[in-house]
């Protein structure tokens, strides 16, 4: 802990701990699920333009009551073992909460990418990667990596080729790391899985009436006022598709500053003002906000941080406006910031729920490797065949024969990027409706993340005794 402050481990930790204490779990089973079960730090050189440079990364591997165990690899210059620990911890719990049979892990590079070219960030991944196969923390049935902040496909490409060189003749081995491009085993869907399932999420909680009429609220997403921290691959797909649905993206910031508009913003016009410029700041028609921070105190129904932990703090809450807080990163709101928040009435839809949509998509992908199948393959023409049957009986019956388009959409069998959606929503909606039971049915929780969070424990704590470990 430094000075009054937690660390972002144990900020974690006190919300494992405040759902713990409402269950009825030997102490020591409960110790189980929140410690780590292993970190590996790692030291290793790699030559650059500048010479050899030592790069420092780590795996963390939360939970192994299922196996693989799953996360991605973030390379940030500021990362440490107790981000990466936290993040490992929210891993776990956040697959529980969506029931995909993972783990937790993460990993991470200490690293700034925008220092480095593209060749001298192939060879850092691929010695980290190789690295990570020498001590047995990668494999399609150990632990699956995936991407996080800092890396993309283009990452996950190097890892998988990297991992395959080491292990010839390996059959899943493509499974052994999600995020893949769709050509190199990856599955359709998948870049934009997280913040579509911020979309999914969001949809869900404001389709609940009464907890809008509580809010002061109309149902439904349509006409409800957007900030969106960060305009990266989650934040800019979460502002996408509520601005799709009908919401008002009356601001968004990113590093260097922030925008505000209250007629709205088009987001794919100041993501192109962003790539034009080099930042989002002088976007026509918008006022400029700086220091971006204030974007996060304007006026508006829903903010989004989408950017990086420890952004919603205790100097901050008070300002804050928004009546809903839809966490599309990982820890955007410190312990401290919650409380004051909670007290005001404001709805926190957690981090640990709704950007799970990166692992459910990411499982789907890793299920996909090992069956090598790609899904909609084997019963697109069935489905289609059998649809077109029915189409013909009903125009027989009736003697009105359908328009060819209509004919067309309604015949249409599934491709594999309507499955992903598809099992991608139904995946946020079964588990909200989960977790808003758990606190519905229990008066002594006033809070989605701590439902969230007493979901996840009652999930892996059965899995551990089912292993027959606490008898």
């Amino acid at each position: 802990m430094a000075g009054n402050h937690l660390s972002f481990y144990e900020t974690v930790n006190v919300y494992f701990e405040k759902a713990a204490a409402l269950l009825d779990y030997p102490r020591g089973l409960l110790e189980q699920i929140k410690a780590c079960n292993a970190v590996y730090a790692i030291q290793f050189p790699v030559r650059t333009s500048r010479g050899y440079e030592v790069f420092e990364g780590w795996r963390v591997q939360h939970s192994h009551h299922r196996l693989p165990v799953k996360g991605g690899i973030r390379y940030a210059p500021e990362v440490n073992q107790d981000e990466v620990m936290a993040l490992a911890a929210l891993m776990t719990y956040k697959c529980a909460i969506v029931d995909v049979p993972f783990g937790g892990a993460k990993g991470g590079v200490r690293v700034d990418t925008k220092q480095y070219t593209e060749e001298e960030l192939q060879h850092i991944t691929r010695r980290y990667t190789s690295e990570l196969v020498n001590k047995n923390f990668i494999g399609p049935g150990i632990d699956v990596p995936a991407p996080d902040y800092g890396t993309s496909a283009r990452e996950m490409t190097w890892i998988a080729d990297t991992y395959m060189a080491l292990n010839p003749g390996q059959l899943d081995a493509l499974a052994c790391v999600t995020g893949k491009p769709v050509t190199q085993g990856g599955i359709s869907g998948r870049v934009e899985a997280t913040g579509r399932g911020v979309y999914y999420g969001l949809r869900e909680a404001c389709d609940q009436a009464d907890e809008m009429k509580a809010l002061g609220l109309a149902r439904g997403l349509a006409g409800k006022r957007v900030v969106v921290q960060g305009l990266g691959n989650v934040g800019y797909h979460s502002a996408k598709f509520c601005q799709e649905a009908g919401c008002v993206i009356v601001g968004v910031a990113e590093r260097d500053g922030g925008l505000h508009r209250p007629q709205g913003l088009d987001v794919d016009a100041v993501v192109r003002h962003q790539k034009e410029r080099g930042t989002i700041r002088e976007f026509p028609g918008a006022r400029t906000l700086t220091p971006t921070g204030a974007a996060l105190e304007l006026d508006c129904d829903i903010l989004i941080p989408a950017a990086l932990e420890n952004q919603v703090t205790a100097d901050n809450a008070p300002r804050i406006k928004a009546r809903i807080i839809a966490e599309g990163a990982n820890g955007p709101t410190t312990a401290e910031a919650e409380k004051i928040l909670l007290d005001r009435g404001v709805l926190i839809i957690p981090d640990v729920y709704l950007n799970a949509g990166g692992v459910t998509v990411s499982y789907f992908e890793w299920v996909k490797n090992l069956s090598h199948v790609r899904f909609g393959r084997v019963g697109k023409r069935f489905e289609e065949a059998a649809s077109e049957r029915m189409l013909a009986a009903i125009e027989q019956a009736t003697g009105r024969p359908f328009a060819e388009a209509e004919r067309r959409q309604i015949v249409r069998g599934p491709d594999e990027i309507d499955l992903v959606n598809s099992g991608l929503e139904e995946t946020m909606i079964g588990a909200y409706q989960q977790i808003r039971e758990i606190k519905q049915r229990d008066a002594r929780i006033h809070d989605l993340r701590t439902a969230a969070f007493v979901s996840a424990i009652h999930k892996v704590a059965r899995s551990y005794l089912e292993l027959g470990i606490f008898p």
